[in-house]
């Protein structure tokens, strides 16, 4: 058997460099990527969703048990509760910090008259769901359940808090990822749901 079939030759020295210098290849390119994102100046909560200007996926959702509003039971979240009216979907749960960090600005655009807000419950239990509700306040004219995601996978949805706003006609008009705040609210949803009344 010769050197180079053994591997010790030129060619299979350099074949072990190669596979040697590989990982350090790839966590480079993957350094450049990451240092691009950071660097680039884009709103990391703008991601760009296949849906917008499409028809909002279908929702038929179990409800919240208990969930009220109101004194009145919170219904289902369907595709029902939507139709007709402008709608804020917002995908929250009980266990996901942010989601109480912008759950006051939630329950405050459950009070614009112009607005329907709903949501989807995430991935929750079902008592830990109404505590949060019962602590914090309950925005949601209509609440489905989505134990395990389905709905959020048909949505596009990255991670929670997410929040859809819905036209009368079933488009999705705008997508914000993350917790909104004052600042997205007043540059962002809000020009957005003025633009939906005007069409």
């Amino acid at each position: 058997m010769s050197a180079a079939d053994q591997g010790t030759g030129p060619s299979g020295r350099g074949r072990r460099i190669v596979v040697a210098l590989l990982p350090l290849a790839v966590f480079i390119g993957l350094a450049g990527v990451f240092a691009y994102q950071l660097t680039s100046g884009k709103d990391n909560s703008v991601i760009p969703s296949a849906l917008i200007g499409k028809p909002a996926p279908a929702l038929e959702l179990e409800p919240l048990s208990g969930a009220v509003r109101r004194g009145q039971p919170v219904p289902a979240l369907t595709s029902s509760a939507i139709k007709g009216k402008l709608t804020l979907v917002n995908v929250w749960a009980s266990w996901c910090v942010p989601c109480r960090q912008e759950h006051p600005i939630i329950l405050g655009l459950s009070e614009d008259d112009r607005l329907n807000v709903v949501g989807i419950n995430y991935k929750d239990k079902n008592d830990a769901a109404l505590a949060f509700l019962g602590e914090l306040g309950n925005p949601f004219g209509a609440i489905g359940v989505d134990p395990n995601g389905a709905a959020a996978i048909d949505w596009g949805v990255y991670g929670i808090p997410e929040s859809f706003l819905v036209s009368p006609t079933g488009e999705i008009l705008y997508k914000h990822v993350g917790p909104f705040d004052d600042n997205s609210v007043r540059n962002e949803l809000l020009p957005a749901i003025e633009k939906a009344l005007r069409q």
